[in-house]
């Protein structure tokens, strides 16, 4: 169980980049990074605005003189202190990420980024080659693979619980940008833009959060092809709100040969808060995670009364339960998960800080953010050519 005794020797001097006031989403990464006490906010480049930004600082505590206009002015000036940051998270808009992700590599920093890590193939593996010859850990923030039912179910497919795995049926699909919410909610505005969201809206944004939820759950999963159509249902949106993808599996140790995965990435959903769901089928038993029910996980056998699994019991594997942060029965939810992906971040940044290697120990890579990227590329490869089957490869 996870009780907030400290697992590094100094919490890491960390730095934002983005996530200034009135997002979500930085708060979310303030949030999960603070709560174990591996991360200590230093720095920040919180707004594009200066003065706005300087004024979050204060509120936040960070000091005035920690406070810069850039990300540039602040790699250069942090790497003068003695005391400067050693990590950054990047919390812009997804057309900056490449570009950051890049400068505090080459900065000799650590990273965490939001998804979609970059636009391109060619960029994801120069990231991941910068990486690797920095020996910096780049972490994506695939925040619901961090809810303590994905490791269990990790654990079951690992053990052989559900036999072969033949199908998986996957869902982000909710219901909020059924209309043009773009005109007046300025977040959402560049999303609908190529420039700043990149090639996809649909299949970036909520499509590559299950995507690497069944990765966790099965590591050894590769795909062999795939096919997608998109549609863009809100007149006058340049990129996809809606999306439908499936994808042919090779054969492996935990999945059989031909396997399918069925994939439906949303925002028009009409009425669905998130719609966020996993089942996975194999040929003894299925499983289904659904992310607004995050603490249960059904585990059904043909024949059997349903299951329903419980976060925290004594039941479920070791390794689901090591990430217990209250006893069973109490919920936990989103900035849990987070800060279980945090705290794994800073567990992995440490040990390549002193050169050390690690046994069975995941957390959403830059080869992880590499694969949504190149994902994204097939899907819509796949959907700009008539929904024609694309090789992965």
């Amino acid at each position: 169980m996870i009780n907030g005794s400290k697992v590094l020797d100094h919490p890491i001097r960390w730095a934002m980049v983005g996530g200034g006031k009135g997002s979500q989403i930085g708060y979310i990464h303030r949030s999960a990074a603070l709560r174990d006490n591996n991360f200590q906010l230093v720095a920040g480049a919180f707004d594009i605005n200066p003065e706005r930004g300087m004024a979050f600082a204060a509120e936040l505590g960070v000091a005035p003189d920690r406070c810069y206009p850039d990300y540039k002015t602040m790699f250069e000036e942090e790497a003068k202190r003695e005391d400067g940051i050693e990590a950054v998270s990047i919390a812009t808009p997804n057309g900056m990420h490449y570009t950051v992700c890049k400068a505090a590599l080459e900065a000799g920093l650590h990273v965490v980024c939001e998804k979609p890590l970059c636009f391109t193939s060619e960029e994801a593996e120069e990231l991941v080659a910068l990486a690797k010859e920095k020996n910096r850990v780049v972490g994506v923030t695939y925040g619901y693979s961090g809810h303590q039912m994905i490791q269990q179910a990790r654990q079951m497919i690992q053990h052989g619980d559900l036999g072969d795995i033949r199908v998986i049926n996957m869902s982000f699909a909710f219901g909020g940008y059924n209309y043009k919410i773009e005109e007046t909610n300025p977040a959402a505005k560049w999303r609908f833009d190529p420039t700043k969201a990149g090639p996809s809206f649909a299949l970036g944004d909520v499509g590559t959060h299950p995507l690497f939820i069944i990765e966790a759950m099965i590591p050894d999963m590769k795909i062999d092809n795939l096919m997608c159509t998109k549609d863009s249902f809100v007149e006058g949106r340049e990129l996809e709100d809606n999306a439908f993808v499936i994808m042919r599996l090779k054969g492996s140790k935990s999945v059989q040969e031909g396997a399918k995965v069925y994939c439906w990435a949303s925002s028009i959903n009409c009425g669905a808060r998130h719609g966020h769901k996993i089942r996975v089928v194999g040929s003894k038993a299925s499983i289904e995670w659904d992310d607004e029910r995050p603490n249960q996980m059904t585990y059904e056998i043909e024949g059997e009364p349903v299951r329903t699994l419980e976060r925290g019991a004594g039941y479920l594997y070791p390794e689901a339960r090591v990430e217990d942060r209250i006893g069973g029965g109490h919920a936990e939810g989103l900035f849990e998960a987070w800060a279980n992906l945090y705290r794994r971040f800073a567990v992995a940044m440490d040990a390549a800080n002193n050169g050390e290697e690690y046994g069975d120990f995941w957390y959403p890579n830059v080869e992880s953010g590499a694969q949504g990227v190149k994902w994204i590329e097939k899907c819509v490869e796949s959907a700009n050519n008539g929904a024609c089957w694309v090789d992965y490869e």
